[in-house]
């Protein structure tokens, strides 16, 4: 069965996994929907090792085919969304009557699939990339000193796979070059040597990839890359193709209005089904590997606020700046915050922002901390909120929390004490607080790195928790 477009829409429709629609899930998420499988049966579900702090790791099979597939994700914690597209895979796996049954016998009659998801179930316990010791796994299939790096490389030793997939988040900066499009997957077959050889191992990857550009092409066109191929040797997918498994990177990257990957993890469920399609038929094998050098490799020149032509001022001289923004995510705890920072400063003609506004020679005008008064949170309303924005304050002053209430969800800085100090000018790596507007009108607010046009309504986003 050769699956076409509508057939990709179907199955995910069919099978995205409902329990996981936010990307900061948890290794105690995934147990009960690994324990599904078990019921199932359609996969075997093994406990193949523990991590650092004792987190069961664990590895599915499907089929019993003679080409053998091992894919693992979420080696690094804090790339969650491969993981949710195995989770979906697995729904797949166990459907039938949907007329997907012709494939499924196929892929499980051709291949024997190995799947190790959350292999990192410490990092992605805290959303950081290093496990529990603090080491980046995907720097250590040398010396495999980590508990789970030692797991992997045995994995591989012992199913020796035909195929690999090495299944990773790149971060949301990365663009199509020349273009504002965000890179919403990337693709790699890894070098095994610093020469950047081709064998026939790499090249098989290679064709397995140009199979699944095409399908992605027809959902994102214009927004496929290839990742950086410098040869790394202490990583793991630079190895696997060194032992002789013909291994595929898949990079998840950003799609503009989909902060918790939704849209991304979709494209990592078909890419997958393209691939496993393509390597049980064999017609990968008839891909040209021109193809696969013809895919644009990754450029990083996205920030999530560009704001051009800004008039700044020192000492007298004025002069015109681009600024650019980004949003930094913190963690604390089980939650996360949103830090806007000033990335650069000064001609950023060749670089681009989910946010891209030319603001025609306004100027630059500091923030202010309105210390007339202590607000309680209960009485924030949106028209007080935005008739201070309109006057340049970006912070005022609270006298309580309620429970339940994330206070940098809202689009003015929320502060216990009056040590809030808005700079006079943009610098680089502060606070991204500022105003935007002429000598008579504020035009436009920057809090915490998201730009507020003043004169837009904010009624639905600040409801939503969006600035």
């Amino acid at each position: 069965m050769n699956l076409v477009k509508d057939d990709f829409i179907k199955a995910f429709s069919l099978y995205e996994e409902k329990a996981l629609q936010h990307r900061r899930f948890k290794h105690r998420d995934i147990l009960p929907l690994l324990e599904n499988n078990k019921i199932h049966k359609q996969l075997t579900v093994e406990e193949i090792g523990r991590s650092v702090e004792y987190r069961s790791i664990f590895r599915l099979r499907y089929g019993q085919g003679p080409i053998k597939v091992l894919l693992w994700s979420q080696m690094h914690g804090d790339e969650p969304t491969a993981t949710m597209a195995l989770l979906d895979l697995f729904n797949f796996f166990n459907g039938e009557r949907d007329g997907f049954d012709t494939f499924r016998k196929e892929i499980a009659e051709k291949l024997t699939l190995y799947f190790i998801p959350m292999l990192n179930p410490d990092g992605a316990e805290r959303y950081q990339r290093r496990t529990a010791m603090d080491v980046d796994m995907n720097r250590d299939a040398r010396a495999v000193a980590t508990v789970e790096g030692a797991l992997l490389k045995a994995q591989a030793m012992l199913l020796k796979p035909d195929f690999a997939f090495n299944l990773h988040n790149q971060n949301n900066y990365y663009n199509i070059p020349g273009t504002a499009t965000p890179v919403t997957i990337s693709l790699l077959a890894p070098a095994y040597d610093y020469a950047r050889s081709v064998n026939t191992v790499r090249a098989d990857a290679m064709r397995v990839i140009v199979g699944i550009n095409k399908i992605l092409q027809e959902f994102i066109p214009n927004a496929v890359a290839k990742y950086d191929d410098e040869h790394t040797p202490r990583g793991f997918g630079d190895n696997f193709q060194k032992w002789g498994a013909s291994t595929i990177l898949i990079e998840s990257g950003a799609y503009a209005g989909d902060p918790e990957k939704l849209e991304v993890r979709k494209y990592n469920f078909i890419a997958l089904l393209k691939a496993f399609q393509e390597i049980a038929s064999g017609s990968y094998s008839v891909h040209d590997i021109a193809d696969y050098n013809a895919i644009p490799f990754n450029d990083e020149k996205l920030h999530d606020a560009l704001i051009r032509n800004l008039s700044i001022e020192k000492n007298g001289k004025k002069m015109l700046v681009d600024v650019a923004i980004r949003q930094n995510e913190k963690t604390v705890a089980d939650d996360y915050y949103v830090e806007g920072v000033i990335e650069d400063i000064g001609d950023l003609r060749d670089f681009y922002g989910y946010t891209d506004l030319d603001v025609e020679e306004l100027q630059f005008i500091p923030a202010k901390l309105y210390s007339d008064r202590v607000f309680s949170l209960a009485e924030l309303t949106l028209p007080i909120i935005v008739d201070l924005l309109k006057q340049g304050f970006a912070a005022i002053m609270v006298s309580d929390t309620m429970e339940g209430v994330k206070v940098h969800t809202f689009p003015i800085q929320i502060m216990k004490g009056a040590n809030f100090q808005g700079a006079v000018r943009p610098i680089i790596g502060d606070h991204a607080d500022f105003f935007i507007g002429s000598k008579s009108e504020i035009r436009y607010a920057v809090i915490n790195g998201y730009l507020i046009d003043l004169k837009e309504e904010m009624g639905e986003n600040f409801k939503n928790g969006i600035l």
